[in-house]
């Protein structure tokens, strides 16, 4: 037996075990602890297999976990490279760099494939999205996305050129490269770049309305970032905002330490932070009537599915629902907080309605809120993740 079969064998042992109770990736590192049999190189093999397995959502269930990963190999990769040995002439003559001519492919060897089957809650969709593009786009690995923090462009682009890293700039501080790239070996994290995906990046055309509406006045903007999690949005409001007095908290006190790191590396030294739970009433604000309230919601995460796609294998529609009150809860909660003509944005990475539509559609029966801007950011013709976008004004 050839390696390559024993990597199959070894992917397939794993996911006939994997029930999708926490996130592969974890599961991976957990399961090659324990099997230390295979080197650096064999478990990045097995586990491209069990990713490019989960990429085919539900699809093909009448075959064979071997059959199956071998389908979704063809499809999830340009070319066979050293994978060639597991297939016959007629497979390697088909497989080229072109996805749609590799689906036909697929269509006409196991006619029970359907791109459709990869994603399975077309019904659930927000408004806009092509359900055929989308399923699709779960075939491809996303992009890493950076983008550059303020005066360090010349930086940045001096050290990926001269390291021979090749990159591609889609905005104006927003750049793409390989999602595999060992961006820590040359960049300093947080403080010259901060990793951030694209869709994720134009949340700033969402902030310029509450700069544009401070002028050129000298008082601090008192932003809360809600539902911090990482911190992204808080730095991406750092910079783009002036004098900005911020505010943060997660309901993990975990996420908060993890958080105070990350805004040292950035450079953020003012702002208070702190853990709650935002589905009871807020105890722990030092400061109210925000002039910016920044809400990226505990969501279902489907529009970011292309980069943990075993989601498409165990999610279950009841988590919608779930979610959907969750926010509720939570907006709630928070956008009593706002100051008069205060701007509130709400953020899923959710390409589900009951997530966002929905959501637009309570704020605006129960609270006095105008609607600015709302936005899906279809990030699924770019390699990168979907998301949801509205910002409201507190009417005066």
């Amino acid at each position: 037996m050839s390696r390559w079969h024993s990597y199959i064998n070894s992917a397939q042992q794993i996911i006939e075990k994997y029930k999708g109770n926490e996130p592969l990736p974890l599961y991976l590192k957990d399961h090659f602890r324990q099997h230390k049999k295979h080197g650096g190189s064999d478990r990045k093999h097995i586990a491209h297999l069990c990713y490019c397995f989960y990429r085919l959502g539900n699809n093909l269930p009448g075959i064979s976990i071997e059959e199956k990963i071998k389908a979704a190999l063809f499809l999830c990769n340009k070319a066979a490279t050293e994978w060639f040995i597991l297939y016959d002439e007629e497979w390697l003559n088909a497989w080229n760099n072109n996805l749609t001519e590799r689906i036909g492919f697929i269509q006409k060897k196991i006619p029970s494939f359907s791109i459709e089957n990869i994603f399975a809650w077309k019904d659930e969709l927000s408004e806009g999205i092509n359900s055929i593009e989308f399923a699709q786009s779960h075939l491809i690995q996303p992009d890493l996305f950076l983008r550059i923090r303020p005066g360090k462009k010349t930086n940045v682009i001096d050290k990926l050129q001269n390291n021979n890293v090749p990159f591609k700039e889609v905005a104006a501080d927003c750049l793409a490269l390989t999602n595999t790239t060992k961006i820590e070996l040359i960049l300093h994290i947080n403080k010259e770049v901060v990793i951030q995906d694209y869709s994720s990046q134009l949340i700033a055309e969402f902030i310029n309305p509450v700069k544009q509406s401070t002028g050129d006045k000298q008082q601090s903007i008192k932003v809360w970032d809600c539902c911090a999690a990482s911190g992204g949005k808080s730095i991406l409001a750092f910079d783009t905002l002036p004098h900005i007095e911020l505010t943060v908290c997660d309901l993990r006190p975990s996420i908060i330490n993890s958080l105070q790191l990350r805004f040292k590396e950035a450079g953020i030294k003012k702002y208070h932070s702190f853990a709650a739970d935002l589905t009871k009433p807020i105890r722990n604000l030092k400061t109210t009537g925000f002039n910016f309230i920044i809400c990226d919601a505990p969501c279902s995460g489907s529009g970011t599915w292309g980069r943990t796609p075993e989601q498409l294998s165990f999610f279950s529609t009841k988590k919608i629902e779930e979610y959907a009150s969750l926010q509720k809860n939570i907006v709630s909660h928070v956008i009593p907080q706002l100051a008069a003509g205060g701007y509130f944005l709400y953020i899923t990475c959710s390409v589900f309605k009951k997530e966002n539509e929905a959501i637009v559609q309570f704020i605006e029966t129960n609270f006095n809120l105008l609607l600015v801007k709302q936005e899906l950011l279809k990030g699924y013709d770019k390699k990168a993740d979907s998301m949801f976008a509205v910002l409201f004004q507190l009417k005066a």
